[in-house]
């Protein structure tokens, strides 16, 4: 395989850059069904299993927005070129929240105390929570859900956008990132 397939061009992108973009969109997915599910049925069996992945999920996305980020500034000369500087801002606010909101709950998660080993990969070890840092876990507290519900509102913005320029006759927005 050659970097035509894996990279980017101005026509459509390329292969990794729409497996970053459609895992996350999956990954999102399975969080945002642990945050309704745990919302609706608190302490019920489908809470327990979903709401029991949420962060080290959440840490998965960390490391996928990290990944996505410098795939796409290493692509970035090359990508398609964007529909309208309002794409331009929908894709600048997508990538501040998938970033920040992970690294405010992993602010939370030091600031508590707690040790944190997402996936069984032993990332903080905790410390004594009579010490817990509370304007970290107020930052957690105030911003990580708002935020959370925000990406949320601009995912599915961003969806209707494509699916709107699609049914207006503008296939070629789906399409280079099928």
């Amino acid at each position: 395989m050659s970097c035509t397939q894996f990279c980017d061009s101005p026509e459509r992108y390329g292969l990794v850059s729409r497996i970053l973009h459609w895992g996350m969109a999956l990954v999102l997915l399975w969080q945002f069904t642990s945050v309704i599910i745990h919302a609706l049925f608190e302490k019920t069996g489908i809470d327990k299993f979903f709401w029991g992945t949420h962060k080290s999920v959440g840490s998965l996305l960390m490391v996928l927005i990290l990944l996505r980020v410098l795939w796409a500034l290493a692509n970035l000369r090359k990508r398609p070129p964007a529909v309208s500087k309002w794409s331009i801002t929908g894709h600048i606010v997508l990538y501040i929240l998938m970033f920040a909101i992970p690294v405010i709950a992993l602010i939370r998660q030091y600031g508590s105390g707690k040790a944190f080993s997402p996936f069984g990969i032993p990332l903080m070890p905790g410390f004594d929570e009579t010490n817990k840092i509370e304007w970290m876990i107020d930052l957690g507290g105030n911003f990580h859900g708002l935020l959370g519900w925000t990406l949320l509102a601009a995912a599915l913005g961003h969806a209707a956008a494509v699916l709107w320029h699609y049914l207006r006759g503008d296939r070629y927005v789906l399409e280079r990132m099928k």
